[in-house]
């Protein structure tokens, strides 16, 4: 006798193999996270995405000639949706033959439908000029973007500027600056964000790392305002805030004093005892605003990991008061782990997240990889999942 399958059995057996292939999928670890934190994210398979390119020239306006612009590294990335796409501006070194802060730095461009497969521009997109900027960007370049763009479409860029002389002794410096477009391949400069705050006061302090305040806007993440003003999180070796009416001046928070008052410092004793460095533009959520940051540790920081590793951390603030920590996570979310995110240019190991964009419903996350590759992983906002695991005994290098 024919055994009569009833479809509503054959029904609910579909599903729960489905599920248990979502299952597989799950990133389940000794590192779960807090509800208000995203994660875990989900590596490629294809990584790195970005790698040096030997074959790629362009001619240097300050040199006079032709460069392997991208030969020695391709790293610290930053991304956004646009036209149906995932826009990446990367950072890219020339001269392998140069020691790790002499070479220059020019930002590239690439593009993918699929988050992972890159078609990139031949010629870097943002460089060293014979402009205004030259004096704060030559020899060391433009380095390490992050960029958001408005409800109408300015895209507004912060990367570091790095004034650099080799003779007669190596000196470099640093300052955070700005410039928008409207294609993200022609831009305009604009110099040191913090050029008329306070007189000038900080426009030649050392500073890194502009992380403008986002959200998710029926499916598009824009820049907004908390508070009636345009926010960012900024710095390496603390975090400040910044506010702003126009996204290019930007005024740092300072005490009575006119002393920066740091929002978040490293901890002795965590993943994060040696620098806090912004990442991504941070979001805000229904919990508060989410800052994704990397951490750098110490000798007196996590015994598990060695020193100067690189890890990525998240904190919450309070939307209202967003100077106001209400979450950060005492382990790091995401961790090297792939050979080529433990060695490269930069000895030690690093996973430097910079760019985090929403796309068809998930967040990709692109990361250098020790200053050599560019990577990426995906969260599912719908699967919760855990953090990278967590070594149960130190990482030997």
């Amino acid at each position: 006798m024919r055994r009569i399958i009833n479809p509503l059995i054959l029904f609910v057996a579909i599903l729960m193999i489905a599920s248990c292939k979502n299952q597989d999928k799950i990133q389940k670890t000794n590192n779960p996270l807090p509800e208000w934190a995203f994660g875990g994210f989900i590596r490629a398979e294809e990584n790195p995405v970005l790698s040096p390119d030997s074959t790629t020239t362009f001619f240097c306006p300050m040199q006079k000639r032709l460069v392997h612009w991208e030969i020695a590294e391709t790293f610290n990335p930053t991304a956004l949706v646009a036209d149906g796409k995932i826009k990446v501006l990367y950072r890219a070194e020339d001269d392998p033959t140069a020691s790790i802060g002499r070479r220059t730095s020019r930002i590239g461009l690439a593009e993918t439908t699929d988050g992972i497969h890159m078609k990139r521009r031949s010629e870097p997109v943002f460089y060293p000029d014979e402009d205004g900027l030259k004096k704060y960007e030559w020899l060391g370049g433009c380095e390490d973007p992050r960029i958001a763009v408005t409800e109408d479409g300015l895209y507004v860029m912060t990367y570091t500027a790095v004034e650099r002389t080799d003779v007669p002794v190596f000196h470099a410096w640093a300052r955070l600056c700005v410039a928008t477009s409207r294609d993200m391949i022609h831009w305009e400069k604009h110099g040191s964000v913090f050029e008329e705050a306070y007189g000038g006061k900080f426009a030649d302090l050392w500073s890194k790392a502009g992380s403008i305040v986002t959200k998710v806007v029926d499916g598009r993440q824009v820049i907004a305002k908390v508070n009636g003003r345009y926010m960012m999180y900024w710095g390496e070796s603390f975090v400040n805030i910044a506010w702003s009416d126009d996204l290019i001046n930007w005024t740092p928070t300072v005490d009575e004093n006119e002393e920066l008052v740091p929002v978040l410092l490293p901890r002795e004793g965590y993943f994060d005892g040696k620098l806090v460095e912004c990442g991504p533009p941070a979001v805000i959520t229904d919990d508060g605003i989410l800052l994704m940051y990397n951490g750098r540790n110490c000798a007196t920081g996590d015994p598990r990991y060695p020193e100067n590793w690189c890890c990525g951390g998240q904190v919450l603030f309070d939307l209202q008061q967003p100077n106001k920590v209400i979450g950060r996570l005492d382990e790091p979310f995401f961790i090297p782990s792939a050979e080529f995110e433990k060695t490269g240019q930069w000895e030690y190991g690093a996973v430097f997240i910079e760019g985090l964009t929403f796309y068809k419903g998930k967040w990709y996350m692109y990361y250098g990889c020790s200053d050599s590759h560019v990577g990426v992983a995906v969260y599912d906002p719908s699967v919760k999942a855990d953090g990278d695991p967590l070594p149960e005994e130190p990482v030997k290098m």
